[in-house]
């Protein structure tokens, strides 16, 4: 519905236009948003003849402000006859600054593809974050990535936005290049929740704190792991609750430890789950682990990639006095995910 939401918008606005120009935009906002996202990684390898509407940032997460960003570049791409784009880095720069950096991320690079290739992007700019890009000043980024290899027309920008060395390039300096290259700002608005502008930030430290609800409000979707299934312990079996282990990528931000209602997807099939992230402290274990009990579920999934959606926590881990009440809180952690309404 997101697409259409805002292709009415844009129509419902500009009553009392000639016909052909309703059928021109129409044409142009299918096209635009029902192609395949183009992605790249070098600049010299992008060509187009249509100048671009584009937003730059990490988008990590692709959360309810970035939305807002993606949506006002589609109305704007449409308006003008501009295609749309975004560029990212990757890796992250804070990893290029300094490698042992213990930051995690929301997304993998192929989550942050899926979802920006959902909200109808044509273009992806994946830009390596290396020793000569980070050398480039606000105003250098501007001249000779944005307008000379580009062509950029209409930029937009996160609220807080800067870029360039020593984060030189603000809305401020944009305003004023703007006039001299000939291409349109617009600085966006923050996106309030819980009476907090919303951020990457924000969102990992609520899933770091358990608080799933919150977090999934401030990306407008559930927050999700996947990963292949391995071979564990094989422990849960042996009390009724065998589990898939799952390994997920070593940069993806597990929330904290603890037990979660979820919902996992197999084999295209949707299945309540009850996960657990832990190191298993009631059998002695150490080894941080994700492990998955999957209702109504039986068969043989290892080495088959899942994905769990998180709805919501359950409670911190617990290293019971033995299996028996291990048992006994697994059978009420089932009981409440059987309840819970997805």
């Amino acid at each position: 519905m997101y697409r259409f939401d805002n292709i009415t918008r844009i129509l419902s606005g500009n009553i009392g236009k000639p016909l052909n120009w309703y059928i021109g935009t129409l044409s142009l906002y299918l096209h635009s948003n029902f192609s395949v996202l183009k992605i790249f990684k070098n600049f010299k390898d992008y060509s187009s003849q249509k100048p671009l509407a584009l937003s730059l940032g990490m988008f990590d997460g692709v959360h309810l402000g970035h939305k807002s960003i993606i949506d006002e570049l589609i109305n704007v791409g449409t308006e003008n006859n501009l295609e749309t784009a975004i560029l990212t880095f990757w890796p992250h720069p804070r990893f290029v600054f300094n490698p042992n950096e213990d930051l995690r991320l929301l997304n993998t690079l192929e989550e942050k593809k899926q979802l920006i290739e959902k909200y109808g992007i044509n273009h992806l700019f994946l830009k390596e974050f290396d020793e000569e890009f980070r050398n480039l000043t606000g105003e250098e980024f501007v001249r000779q990535i944005l307008i000379d290899k580009l062509n950029v027309k209409y930029l937009i920008i996160g609220y807080d936005h800067s870029f360039g060395k020593n984060k030189s390039g603000n809305f401020e300096l944009l305003e004023k290049l703007s006039k001299e290259l000939g291409f349109v700002v617009e600085q966006m608005e923050a996106i309030n929740i819980y009476e907090n502008n919303i951020s990457s930030t924000k969102i990992r430290n609520a899933l770091l704190a358990g608080n799933i609800k919150e977090a999934n409000e401030m990306l407008g979707y559930s927050y999700s792991v996947s990963g292949t299934v391995v071979h564990g312990k094989k422990i849960g079996r042996t009390i009724g609750y065998p589990t898939a282990n799952i390994e997920t990528e070593s940069i993806k931000l597990l929330p904290k430890k603890g037990a979660y209602i979820v919902e996992a997807e197999v084999k295209g099939q949707q299945y309540k789950g009850m996960l657990s992230i832990g190191t298993n402290p009631t059998v002695n274990g150490e080894k941080l682990t994700v492990e998955v009990y999957i209702l109504d579920f039986d068969g043989d999934i290892y080495d088959e990639k899942i994905t769990v959606k998180f709805r919501d926590f359950l409670h911190d881990e617990i290293k019971f006095e033995g299996l028996e009440k291990l048992i006994e809180r697994l059978d009420e952690d089932k009981r409440l995910t059987q309840e819970f309404q997805f």
